[in-house]
């Protein structure tokens, strides 16, 4: 092969390559939809304005046993960093009965924001979530910057989320 077939088919490789990363990638080249709804107390989120600060959303249903694994590490999560800036919405899928994800999230003691996607806009702004859980990490940017499908490893949800949040105050002895 001459150098010339050898350098294009390089080039036409290195191209499909990252049309195809773009494409099939779940998370950081798309930016966060900008969703509105309602928390299981009545209050408006608009994810819009939760830019500034890492945000992770995550969809889930009451028949979900991966979804109810989580909950309690979601809760650590939001008990040890809510207060440096980090938001977690919780999203229950469209097919799941109010009262179901009610009793559900006062039995495990959600302190998290919950809202019920009862219109399914949330799910299919996010690419049309079907399975749950599904999870997101939004950068302060507004940038996807992680999509996980099924549970989500802890460990290292916390070393991307560390970076994005303010240094911690440090506390007088």
């Amino acid at each position: 092969m001459k150098v010339k077939d050898i350098a294009f088919t390089l080039i036409v490789v290195a191209l499909i390559a990252t049309l195809s990363w773009l494409w099939l990638s779940p998370s950081g080249a798309k930016p966060a939809p900008d969703i509105q709804l309602s928390t299981l107390d009545g209050q408006q989120l608009n994810l819009a304005n939760k830019r500034g600060r890492p945000v992770l959303v995550t969809f889930w249903a009451t028949t979900c046993p991966g979804c109810i694994k989580e909950m309690p590490h979601l809760i650590d999560l939001y008990n040890d960093y809510s207060g440096r800036g980090l938001e977690i919405i919780g999203i229950a899928m469209s097919y799941d009965q109010e009262q179901a994800v009610r009793e559900l999230v006062r039995l495990r003691e959600v302190n998290y924001p919950i809202a019920h996607d009862v219109s399914g806009r949330a799910a299919l702004a996010f690419g049309d979530i079907k399975l749950t859980p599904t999870t997101f990490l939004i950068a302060p940017n507004g940038r996807i910057v992680m999509h996980r499908l099924g549970e989500v490893d802890m460990d290292a949800l916390r070393e991307r989320i560390v970076p994005m949040l303010p240094p911690a105050k440090a506390t007088a002895s």
